[in-house]
């Protein structure tokens, strides 16, 4: 029988490359952009994974500088979106002892200036995904938080206000991941046999490590 996917952010990039991989593996697949109707994605069929992939960064601006409304909007995709769609499909996922694939972020766990509204709302994805794993026990549902570092894909254009210089900047010089790269492990992670699961998983390229702590000297820093 013909499984079936649903995937959000499918426009492009990590999205777009694992909906590609799913369908060329045989899969049936419902692609959405970065808007999702949570009432018309319960009427999408019999769904057994569910991926949220969708997602979206303001400006890495530290918080006191940031636009107040991309934050917010930020928020609504990343969280509000998340979870309002995964409620809606939930019962079919569950029906047909499916999978709930959910895109965090290493921003989830390493700060960053700048990057409070997104990687708050990535530490959400990925607590998110852990109680709702903790919802579903008994169910024979899987939940895995992927947590991917620096991949160049069409997000970080968008995060840089089409800024492709500035984009491209950030790779200069160095081997990141690639959409498919993401997608190759996505589509593992849901080939794995049903009694396994991978609760979370951190991936960063080898040319990317950790960064260290910010210091204030002199008088900022008393």
């Amino acid at each position: 029988m013909t499984r079936t996917a649903f995937i959000t952010g499918a426009t492009a990039g990590i999205g777009q490359a694992a909906a590609r991989r799913f369908v060329a593996a045989g899969w049936n697949v419902i692609a959405t952009g970065r808007r999702r109707d949570a009432a018309a994605a319960a009427e999408a069929g019999e769904v057994a994974l569910l991926l949220n992939n969708a997602g979206l960064a303001p400006p890495m601006q530290t918080l006191q500088e940031a636009d107040l409304d991309a934050s917010l909007n930020a928020i609504e995709t990343n969280i509000t979106g998340l979870v309002a769609l995964t409620r809606a499909l939930l019962p079919g996922v569950i029906a047909r002892k499916g999978s709930v694939i959910n895109l965090s972020s290493v921003a989830a766990t390493y700060p960053y200036r700048g990057g409070a509204v997104y990687g708050g709302s990535k530490a959400f994805v990925r607590q998110f995904s852990l109680d709702l794993r903790c919802d579903l026990h008994g169910t024979g549902v899987r939940v895995t938080s992927i947590e991917p570092g620096m991949a160049e894909t069409e997000f970080t254009i968008v995060r840089t206000g089409g800024d492709r210089e500035a984009s491209d900047a950030l790779y200069r010089g160095m081997n990141p991941m690639t959409a498919e790269d993401l997608a190759g492990t996505i589509y593992w992670i849901a080939s794995l046999p049903p009694h396994l699961n991978i609760n979370t998983i951190e991936l960063m390229p080898v040319s990317q490590s950790f960064a260290g702590f910010q210091v204030a000297r002199g008088e900022s820093g008393s």
